[in-house]
């Protein structure tokens, strides 16, 4: 057993309970988190990635792909809405971008990639580009 403190430590909940109301938690919840979680898997023809995306619009999602580097970018957009006959006593809002780029061990065919995103995950498939035989052999003049 650790004999450091813990993340939230004794002197947390003192606080937490001498002055309630004061620090007030975010009504929908806490920034998301700095690095999109990913599972990357490989098959035979392709690679298969499920990237973690909660609360992102799908217009909001860009994948780039140039060779073996694949990178996702989304804008996270999270704002609290207020009704027509309300009166705003407290309005939170985060906005920023989350950005994941990682190498694969062989080139991607772009033109036969595909994206599709359903209930905040991002599913792609990434068929490997096909070999023609090897490197072009250039003629020494």
């Amino acid at each position: 057993m650790s004999m450091l403190p813990a993340r939230h430590s004794l002197f947390d909940e003192f606080f937490r309970d001498f002055t309630p109301g004061f620090f007030i938690k975010p009504l929908h919840g806490d920034a998301p988190p700095a690095q999109i979680k990913m599972d990357v898997r490989e098959t035979g023809e392709a690679y298969q990635v499920e990237a973690e995306l909660p609360g992102v619009g799908k217009e909001d999602i860009h994948v780039e792909i140039d060779g073996a580097l694949v990178t996702i970018r989304a804008e996270v957009k999270q704002f609290d809405q207020q009704g027509q006959d309300e009166r705003a006593l407290r309005s939170e809002r985060y906005y920023g971008l989350v950005s994941r780029s990682f190498q694969l061990p062989q080139e991607i065919d772009r033109e036969a990639a595909a994206a599709r995103y359903e209930n905040g995950v991002l599913n792609l498939t990434l068929p490997k580009r096909r070999n023609d035989g090897g490197g072009q052999r250039l003629r020494i003049e």
